[in-house]
């Protein structure tokens, strides 16, 4: 759905690792190795998106720093240092080859576009719901963590039943690269739930009483 909605899918994967994590930094071969696309593809989408203005790019020397009449130069056995000023130009040169690019927070539309993704996510975890009833009986599916915005929550789903442990932890890979990160969960059964629930258990009522989406209650 998003991918028919911003013409690409490699740009939705980027968008998406971008805007969960907006203080960190990337580059092109990284992005590219991360999400297993072409390099040449993470360029031209990097570029549309700068162009649009929700990224912004940046660059350093990255392994090579200036310091005086000194230049960290890498070889086999390590960094050495040799004596002698870089060039502005091998150093711009170098800019270019360390170019990175960081989510622009201060864009006119950055809450919108992420919360857009956030609502597409929960819609394919409603997806999840489905596939999920086939992996066993559940009992209790509560939605939270990045799934409601609050990616420093420690668990994204709790899940309550009993399941085939092989299915199960197929369809959270599955989740996972739909959405392009990792899923936190936790699984109990009906006894430990209710447990837990008795006791007032403080990660259980953390969750019960958070931020949340209960996607499935039969209990």
């Amino acid at each position: 759905m998003l991918g028919q909605l911003f013409g690409s899918n490699s740009r939705v994967q980027i968008l998406k690792l971008f805007l969960f994590n907006p203080e960190e930094k990337y580059y092109i071969r990284q992005l590219a190795r991360r999400l297993k696309l072409q390099v040449n593809s993470v360029r031209r989408e990097l570029d549309n998106l700068e162009k649009f203005g929700i990224l912004v790019s940046g660059a350093n020397i990255g392994a090579e720093e200036i310091d005086g009449d000194y230049s960290v130069v890498e070889t086999r056995r390590g960094a050495s240092l040799r004596r002698g000023r870089i060039s502005r130009a091998k150093a711009s040169a170098d800019r270019q080859e360390k170019k990175y690019y960081k989510a622009n927070a201060d864009f006119v539309l950055y809450e919108e576009i992420k919360s857009l993704i956030i609502k597409a996510q929960i819609l394919y975890g409603r997806d999840f719901i489905d596939k999920l009833k086939n992996a066993g009986n559940i009992k209790l599916l509560i939605m939270t963590g990045k799934f409601v915005n609050e990616p420093d929550f420690p668990i994204d789903l709790l899940i309550v039943g009993r399941f085939n442990k092989i299915k199960l932890l197929r369809l959270i890979k599955e989740l996972e690269r739909e959405l392009g990160r990792e899923v936190n969960f936790t699984v109990m059964d009906t006894k430990e739930f209710k447990y837990r629930r008795d006791i007032t258990d403080v990660f259980l009522y953390n969750i019960l009483e958070g931020k949340n989406i209960i996607a499935v209650d039969e209990m």
